[in-house]
């Protein structure tokens, strides 16, 4: 059974800059695809950043296009996603999430298994 933890989240100034990392344990996460979540108060939760896992390819929501960046570090068995120029619109609890082999997705129906999530608050 793959188990996820999130870190990396905190409380950060508009304009600022934090990195998620999502780790497994147990098994090699390069195997599977990737998807970054996060759930606002009162929203849904919305797709953000997605890694394949046949070739490192990448997929961004066009509200973190050009800001954040999602990158493996397989050394570490963990996929990290880096978040610049952060906005207070993207305060949200983060989830990464996985499903064994092909493309990345934003969709949260085509992963299997979720970390707990981990908290980013973008202050004004």
């Amino acid at each position: 059974q793959l188990q996820l933890v999130e870190s990396g989240g905190d409380l950060v100034q508009s304009g600022g800059s934090l990195r998620l990392s999502c780790a497994a344990s147990g098994v090699r996460l390069d195997y599977y695809a990737i998807g970054w979540f996060r759930q606002a108060p009162g929203k849904e939760r919305e797709g953000v950043s997605t890694i394949s896992s046949s070739d490192d390819s990448t997929y961004y929501a066009d509200s973190v296009k050009g800001r954040f960046i999602v990158i493996r570090d397989n050394a570490k068995n963990t996929v990290h996603l880096q978040m610049n120029n952060l906005k207070p619109e993207d305060t949200a609890i983060y989830y990464c999430a996985a499903r064994f082999g092909g493309w990345g997705s934003l969709k949260i129906n085509d992963f299997d298994y979720w970390g707990q999530g981990t908290q980013v608050t973008v202050s004004s």
